[in-house]
């Protein structure tokens, strides 16, 4: 199999650095953004020319197109490109503040959409490549006190979902990957917190109730799924990834279909 060379944005930690490191263990060559190149170094040692390390900001459009064109510079091509730069906010919709609303909205989905722009014309000129979006199992269901985060994945939902109907003609093939709880720093360093009210005090001791007793996958373990998407001819729109995504998405669809099912002479009259 020719090796693939990828751009990958988040690989300081977590789901990304998992993926960067299993493409270059199996000869692929990487082009590794992160906020902090010394984060990078460890790569950089091991693996030498086989990456690019790459300080990124996402938020920063300009820079993203540097980047990509940095790339393109060292390899030739791209053929994997994983916007998968993001972190949480947690706090509930109250409680979350206009400019931490804002600055998790430029990352997660402005973000998104920069690396998208910024790959489509190097993608469009070599005749394809695949797109993987990070996305979240919070993209199709919701958790109370991450509600903007939910946002934004719903955002990137919709933004994909999109981006695959237009692109699919240029041989682009688009991924959105969504993750349930892994085992990174997802609710720790990489985290922010908006100032608790004590009101919803109550159901934040739930939530940390219920989420004791969750099994938290290993970031490691998901990169041969990465990889059989990656290699194959047809990938889906969508992968899941863990065990309790599936579960979770067909009982809240079944929800959402009953609601509207019940309501459907309602809805059927606002016709006019």
């Amino acid at each position: 199999m020719t090796s693939k060379v990828w751009f990958i944005t988040g690989t300081s930690r977590g789901l990304g650095r998992a993926w960067a490191q299993a493409a270059l263990e199996r000869g692929d060559k990487v082009v590794a953004t992160a906020r902090s190149m010394e984060a990078l170094q460890p790569l950089v040692a091991k693996y030498g020319d086989a990456i690019l390390p790459v300080t990124l900001d996402v938020t920063d459009r300009d820079a993203v197109f540097a980047a990509m064109d940095a790339a393109i510079a060292r390899f030739g091509r791209l053929d994997v490109v994983a916007s998968n730069a993001g972190y949480a906010l947690f706090g509930t919709i109250e409680e979350s503040s206009e400019p931490q609303a804002r600055a998790q909205f430029e990352t997660n989905l402005f973000g998104t959409l920069w690396v998208i722009q910024a790959a489509l014309p190097h993608l469009r000129a070599q005749g394809g490549g695949h797109i993987l979006v990070t996305s979240s199992v919070a993209g199709i269901i919701t958790f109370p006190t991450a509600g903007v985060y939910n946002a934004t994945k719903w955002a990137v939902e919709g933004l994909v979902e999109t981006l695959a109907s237009e692109v699919g003609a240029f041989g682009i093939k688009v991924t959105l990957v969504e993750p349930g709880g892994y085992d990174t720093d997802w609710r720790g360093a990489s985290a922010i917190s908006a100032e608790p009210m004590q009101v919803y005090e109550g159901l934040r001791q739930k939530i940390k109730a219920l989420s004791a007793t969750r099994a938290l996958g290993n970031p490691v373990a998901t990169t041969a799924a990465i990889l059989a998407v990656v290699d194959a001819e047809e990938p889906p729109l969508r992968l899941f990834l863990g065990k309790a995504c599936l579960p979770a998405a067909k009982q809240a669809y079944s929800q959402r279909m009953s609601t509207w099912e019940a309501w459907a002479a309602v809805s059927e009259g606002a016709q006019g």
